[in-house]
C-alpha cells in the first residue's frame, strides 16, 4: 500500500446549496418568480410538469423548499458548529431584479444577501458564490426572451456587476454559471437556458432546437467571459471558476467502437465547455460536431477576443456517478443519470434513483480534469440522495451516506497523492433541499435534516444526522485516518 499525502492544511471542507432549491419564500419581500417556480413536483417515475405560469392547483416545491430564507442564521450556525470552511451558495436573480430586466434592484433582496454574507463572515466561512444557478427570470420567458437572445447577456451582466460590486469585500470565489455544459443536451433547455420550445410540457421530455440551444450556450460563454473581465476590474483578487456537470463516461466494452463513442461523449458533454472556459476558444471537435449536426450559431466579431480575455482561474465540477456508452451491445441494460443516462456498468451498485455509485470514478475524473487544465480544482457538488427516516427520538441514522462520502473522500486523497491540485470539496445539499430533477424533498442529500415533506408540509425544524457528526470529525482531523473514522 502506498503512503498517501495529507489533505492541504488550508483545504476548503464545505457544503453546497442553491437559492432556488433551498430558500423558499418565492414571492416574499419583492422577489419575482423564476423558471424553477413553475416546475411542479415529480418523482423518479413522474416527470416534472412545466406550467409556464403559476397554477394554484399545482404543488411547486421551490415555493417553500427548505425555507432557508427564514432559517439562514440557524443554518449557518449549524454549519459553523460542524466546522465548515466554505459554503457554496447562489444569489437568486429574481430576488434582486424581480423581472430580470428592472431598472432598479429590489433593496429587500439585497438586504437578505447582506445578512447572509455578514453571517458567514461572522463564522469565518468562505463563500463560493454561483451567480446563475437555474433561476432564469420567468418574466423574460413570458416576453419571449431566453438565453439565445443577446439581450440576456446585458441583463445578466447588470445583475452580476451589481452583486460583485456590493459583495467585493465578502466574496473572493465566484462561479458565473452552474453546470454550464447542461446546455449540450436537450434536458438543459428549460433549467439552464430558460428555453421552452413549442410542444414542451415537462422537464424530462423537452422539444429541442439545437441551433436555439447552442446559441444560448454561446451567449452564456460570452456572459461568463464578460463577468470574469469585469470582476477582475472590480477586485483584482477575485477568482472565477468554471462549473461542469461532469458525466464521466466509460466504454462498456473494449471494442474500439465503444471506446471511440465514449471518447466522443466525454469531449462534447464534459470537455467542450471546460475547454472554452479555460482555453478561451472552441475546440476542433466541437466545430466538427456543429458541422456534422448542421448547428449554426451567430458569433459576433468581438466574441473571440472576449473568450480569450475572460478565462477562468479554477475548475469546479459536480460528480455523482459514471455511465457507460456502447454501440455494440444492443441489449445492454440502461441506468439513469444527472443530465444523461447510459448503459449499466455491471461492476457498480446504484442508489434508489438508479444512479450508479462509483467512488473510484472520482479519482479518475480528478486526474482527467487536472491533466487537461492544470488549474486548482474544487469538487462543488457530490452527495448521496436517499430516503432518510426520522426516528421517534429524532435521530437520522444514515450510515449509507457516511459510507458513500467516506469512499469518495478516500479517492480524493488518492488523487491528491497522484498530484492533483484539489483545494476544496463542497458536499451537495449539505442541508436538505428539493431535488432539481424530481422536485422531491424526500430525495435527501444533507447532513442536516429538514422536517418537511415533498408537499412542503412539516415543522421545518432542523436535525443533525449521524453523517453531520461524522463529517465534523473528518473536518477536525483534516481528513486524516479516514479508514478509522466511523
Amino acid at each position: 500500500m502506498r503512503k498517501l499525502n495529507k489533505f492541504p492544511s488550508n483545504f476548503f471542507w464545505g457544503g453546497a446549496i442553491a437559492a432556488n432549491q433551498s430558500e423558499g419564500a418565492w414571492n416574499k419581500d419583492g422577489k419575482g418568480p423564476s423558471i424553477t417556480d413553475v416546475m411542479a413536483l415529480g418523482s423518479h417515475t413522474k416527470a416534472r410538469k412545466i406550467t409556464k405560469k403559476i397554477d394554484p392547483n399545482v404543488c411547486y416545491p421551490s415555493h417553500k423548499a427548505a425555507d432557508f430564507y427564514h432559517h439562514y442564521k440557524e443554518d449557518i450556525k449549524l454549519l459553523a458548529d460542524e466546522g465548515i470552511k466554505m459554503l457554496r451558495l447562489s444569489i437568486a436573480w429574481t430576488r434582486i431584479f424581480p423581472n430580470g430586466n428592472d431598472v432598479e434592484p429590489n433593496q429587500a433582496g439585497l438586504k437578505f444577501y447582506d445578512n447572509i454574507f455578514a453571517e458567514l463572515k461572522k463564522y469565518n466561512i468562505e463563500p463560493l458564490v454561483t451567480i446563475y444557478h437555474n433561476d432564469f427570470p420567468l418574466h423574460l420567458t413570458q416576453i419571449g426572451q431566453d438565453w439565445s437572445s443577446r439581450k440576456t447577456i446585458d441583463d445578466y451582466i447588470k445583475f452580476a456587476e451589481l452583486v460583485m460590486k456590493r459583495y467585493k469585500n465578502y466574496v473572493k470565489y465566484w462561479i458565473p454559471f452552474n453546470e454550464i455544459n447542461d446546455l449540450t443536451v436537450p434536458l438543459g433547455n428549460w433549467n439552464h437556458g430558460g428555453i421552452i420550445n413549442e410542444g414542451t410540457k415537462d422537464f424530462q421530455h423537452q422539444v429541442d432546437n439545437p441551433n436555439h440551444r447552442f446559441q444560448a450556450l454561446h451567449n452564456q460563454f460570452i456572459a461568463n467571459a464578460k463577468t470574469v473581465i469585469l470582476g477582475k476590474k472590480i477586485n483584482p483578487d477575485f477568482r472565477f471558476g468554471s462549473m461542469i456537470c461532469h458525466i464521466t463516461v466509460y466504454p462498456l466494452t473494449c471494442n474500439p467502437d465503444d471506446i471511440l463513442l465514449a471518447q466522443h461523449e466525454d469531449q462534447i458533454r464534459n470537455c467542450f465547455c471546460g475547454d472554452v472556459l479555460h482555453y478561451g476558444e472552441y475546440p476542433y471537435y466541437a466545430l466538427e460536431y456543429f458541422k456534422e449536426n448542421n448547428i449554426q450559431i451567430n458569433v459576433e466579431q468581438e466574441d473571440k477576443t472576449l473568450l480569450k480575455d475572460g478565462i477562468c482561474d479554477f475548475y469546479t465540477f459536480s460528480y455523482y456517478m459514471t455511465i457507460c456508452k456502447t454501440n455494440t451491445q444492443k441489449k445492454a441494460k440502461s441506468t439513469s443519470g444527472n443530465i444523461m443516462g447510459g448503459a449499466k456498468n455491471p461492476y457498480l451498485k446504484v442508489n434508489e434513483w438508479d444512479w450508479q455509485i462509483d467512488p473510484k470514478g472520482l479519482r479518475y475524473t480528478l486526474n482527467h480534469v487536472y491533466d487537461r487544465y492544470r488549474v486548482p480544482i474544487i469538487i462543488s457538488e457530490n452527495g448521496l440522495g436517499a430516503l432518510d427516516k426520522l426516528t421517534p427520538d429524532c435521530h437520522i441514522h444514515d450510515d449509507y451516506r457516511i459510507d458513500y462520502t467516506k469512499r469518495h473522500l478516500q479517492q480524493m486523497q488518492e488523487a491528491i497523492t497522484d498530484g492533483v491540485d484539489l483545494i476544496g470539496y463542497t458536499s451537495w445539499g449539505i442541508i436538505d433541499l428539493v431535488s432539481c430533477s424530481t422536485g422531491e424533498m424526500s430525495k435527501r442529500y444533507g447532513f442536516i435534516y429538514v422536517d418537511a415533506d415533498d408537499y412542503g408540509k412539516g415543522t421545518f425544524k432542523r436535525y443533525k444526522k449521524d453523517s453531520y457528526y461524522w463529517y465534523k470529525k473528518v473536518i477536525q482531523s483534516n481528513g486524516e485516518n479516514l479508514n478509522e473514522l466511523e
